[in-house]
């Protein structure tokens, strides 16, 4: 297999709601207390939940742990990660 064909491995470890692995991580993109939005191997990722917290972080493996518990994750389409990105920082500096 060339370089070309080969995928970076990307992997989300869910256990009971309340605790995830995911590797494949290139850059967290906005995060807080409800909203994470990574950008991973396998496209822009959203995890809503309560009480969400980062437990590690290492971009130089693509590592991140996210503790709290989750109600919802799903990949986005093309497009809809830089506008949620903006509207995060656009709360965040007002």
């Amino acid at each position: 297999m060339n370089d070309h064909t080969r995928r970076p491995r990307h992997e989300v470890v869910m256990i009971n709601r309340r605790s995830l692995a995911i590797s494949g991580v290139k850059n967290v993109e906005s995060f807080d207390s409800e909203e994470f939005l990574l950008e991973t191997d396998g496209g822009f990722l959203t995890i809503r939940g309560q009480n969400l917290h980062m437990k590690n972080l290492s971009l130089e493996t693509g590592e991140v742990a996210i503790e709290g518990l989750v109600h919802e994750m799903a990949y986005l389409e093309q497009g809809q990660a830089g506008d949620r990105s903006r509207g995060f920082f656009g709360k965040l500096f007002k």
